[in-house]
């Protein structure tokens, strides 16, 4: 877990981009930082691998204070991706990839068989792209790499500052999807920050709201969507993102099949593939499982939670607006 406790940030210039910041962000989960422009999103996140520092408070991984920690350390032992991506065009993607293993001094089959395992896990072959430089691959290609560089070490905390924002539509909505895939297998830290909240919505376990250097709401997303903790937050939500999302609509189950998750392994109540996703995120609430396995005649289909139902919503809204 990562503690920020009583945090300010003050600048040189007299502004003040953190005011007295109180948060715990759960471990192994993906907590969403959002908020307009200047609200300390990116300040607060930084702070965790000390690219900035606060004036005041203290900030804690794990319990343990990271004040005395060394910087290079600190920085090899946690993942970051960033929206320009960063990758050494004179490298292969290979090298690129294994630039922190060869920095913790891993030996080379290892390094060489965890940089397969993870550009097979975003969906790049290593046959076609290890021997490839950066300026051969698309750009969503290349953030794709980028996610795999920030993992290749095995971080147990990865940050990611809008790393999809400068990408095309269709390359930020399929990268979404693969990330929320690469969490289910890898169940890191990730804190992502972002300024689009159908993002937030779609990929956070967590969401932290963020307005002037403040707080404003954490909170899953079901609970934003359902109890926005002030006039802001419901502004920023939206009101007719938030009617959308409450009502889910009466598109099947099944049609959404795509969009769940088929590796849970805990309890879920059995539900049809025919049943509207409004209607199966009432049963949801009523078993007081955490999912529900969708069965289409006699075949599992998926397990949903109310992400999944949230991301069947947030895909009839992307729909509607084509």
């Amino acid at each position: 877990m990562i503690r920020f406790d009583k945090v300010t940030k003050r600048f040189p210039d007299g502004t003040e981009a953190l005011k007295d910041v109180t948060l715990d962000l759960p471990a192994r989960q993906l907590t969403a930082i959002i908020g307009p422009s200047g609200c300390g999103k990116t300040t607060l996140m930084k702070m965790v691998n000390k690219l900035e520092n606060p004036t005041a408070g203290a900030i804690y991984i794990d319990d343990e204070p990271i004040t005395g920690m060394d910087e290079v350390k600190l920085r090899r032992s946690i993942g970051y991706v960033i929206q320009r991506i960063g990758l050494f065009p004179h490298m292969t993607i290979a090298d690129n990839v294994s630039l922190v293993p060869k920095l913790l001094n891993w030996p080379a089959d290892k390094t060489d068989d965890r940089s397969k395992e993870l550009l097979q896990l975003v969906g790049l072959d290593p046959a076609v792209f290890m021997d490839r430089y950066p300026l051969e691959l698309s750009g969503g290609q290349q953030q794709r790499v980028g996610v795999v560089r920030a993992l290749a070490g095995d971080p147990n905390i990865v940050l990611m500052d809008e790393p999809f924002s400068a990408l095309d539509p269709i390359s930020r909505e399929q990268l979404q999807d693969e990330l929320r895939h690469l969490q289910q297998e890898i169940h890191k830290t990730i804190i992502f920050v972002t300024h689009d909240m159908d993002e937030a919505l779609k990929i956070a376990d967590t969401i932290v709201v963020m307005k002037d250097g403040q707080v404003e709401q954490i909170g899953t997303p079901q609970q934003l969507i359902d109890e926005p903790a002030n006039e802001f937050v419901r502004n920023f939500i939206g009101t007719e993102r938030i009617n959308q999302k409450r009502s889910f609509g009466d598109r099947r189950l099944k049609e959404f099949a795509f969009l769940f998750d088929t590796d849970w392994a805990g309890e879920a109540e059995e539900v049809e593939a025919k049943l509207s996703v409004s209607d199966a995120h009432q049963l949801l609430e009523q078993s007081g499982k955490p999912r529900l396995a969708i069965i289409d005649e006699g075949t599992l289909v998926g397990f949903a939670g109310e992400r999944e139902l949230l991301r069947a919503a947030l895909h009839v809204e992307k729909e509607a607006t084509v």
